[in-house]
């Protein structure tokens, strides 16, 4: 664990000019539209497919199962619209964000609230004040985080390296509820559209469950496809940072020393990159986060032998360890208020 400062390297403004003429003479910033169109189709008929089942299936344990695929397939639908939020799908923004919002609301993710929370993460990754991301009451991720806590929470970061999964059972009903808040808040530009939105999936969704399930079923079902989908989401993002360098409050790095030092990329093939959504090239879809998910594999080529001839630290490794790196960090963090009990 460590801390970013402003005279940990000097400006590589130049140098990331010269790696951008290289990606896009490279042609890897055009648009991938047939295979967006094939993702999202086979995407739709993957969620319509497992409606369909369940339905069909009806009052039955088997469901259980039912949800598992659909946890799965939700992730699917909400990494593309991560896609659609960093403008990769198409070149206009409405276009782009219309399938967001319809993205967002099968699954039940307000993308307006998303779309503010995202883009302050890329602005400042891994940054103690102004990364959101950091921002989560039940954890911390500094030791100067951790001293804050007090009362329950305190509690939790105190343990919260074996409390991170079980409380990633609850991020899906924490990601469904962060757009109702934000709309409410008054943050967001169209909060009715939002509302009506958030609100439509709710009641279709719970609706559905009901009318097939008895209740002691309907509960079951909506807590394994919620808890697994929000333990599929946050272990999607959180090898991406966690664990890597934090930066300090008042530090000013270049965007190039920024993006690279508080990311990290997951290897693992094709396998990984569907079940990731592409975000396991973390350090090229920082550094280019409009660039199409297929052809970040592409840019990793160049990003990889760039840091390597300009001396800069890339992080990669195993899914695996890459959670180890996660755990071990929560571990460290939450390491000074276990002495203090």
């Amino acid at each position: 664990m460590s801390t970013l400062s402003s005279s940990f390297s000097p400006d590589r403004t130049e140098d990331f000019t010269a790696l951008v003429r290289q990606v896009r003479g490279s042609g890897l910033l055009e648009r991938r539209r047939r295979y967006y169109a094939a993702r999202i189709g086979l995407n739709l008929v993957a969620f319509a497919a497992g409606w369909v089942a369940f339905f069909l299936l009806g009052e039955s344990w088997w469901q259980l199962l039912t949800a598992a695929f659909l946890a799965v397939v939700c992730a699917q639908l909400a990494f593309i619209g991560h896609d659609a939020g960093h403008k990769q799908i198409f070149r206009t923004h409405r276009a782009n964000d219309l399938v967001g919002t319809l993205h967002g609301g099968l699954v039940g993710i307000g993308y307006q609230w998303w779309i503010g929370k995202h883009v302050r993460h890329h602005a400042n990754p891994n940054h103690e004040e102004d990364d959101p991301d950091l921002d989560i009451p039940l954890l911390a991720f500094s030791r100067s985080q951790a001293h804050t806590k007090s009362g329950f929470v305190r509690w939790t970061t105190k343990n919260q390296a074996f409390l991170f999964f079980p409380l990633l059972l609850l991020e899906g009903i924490n990601l469904h509820l962060a757009g109702f808040r934000a709309a409410m808040s008054g943050e967001l530009r169209a909060p009715r559209r939002e509302v009506l939105v958030l609100t439509a999936h709710v009641v279709v969704y719970v609706t559905a469950v009901v009318l097939v399930l008895p209740l002691p079923m309907a509960i079951a079902f909506i807590a394994v496809h919620q808890g697994l989908w929000g333990v599929y989401m946050g272990c999607s993002f959180a090898p991406n940072h966690k664990g890597m360098p934090t930066v300090a409050p008042g530090t000013k790095l270049d965007f190039l020393t920024k993006q690279v030092m508080t990311s990290r990329n997951v290897t693992g093939g094709r396998v990984v990159d569907f079940m990731l959504g592409g975000l396991n090239y973390q350090i090229e879809h920082h550094l280019f986060p409009n660039m199409p998910r297929p052809n970040l594999r592409h840019a990793q080529v160049m990003v990889r032998d760039f840091c390597a001839r300009n001396g800069i630290e890339y992080s990669q490794c195993g899914f695996v360890t890459s959670m180890g790196h996660v755990l071990r960090h929560l571990h460290e963090v939450g390491a000074p208020l276990r002495k203090a009990a």
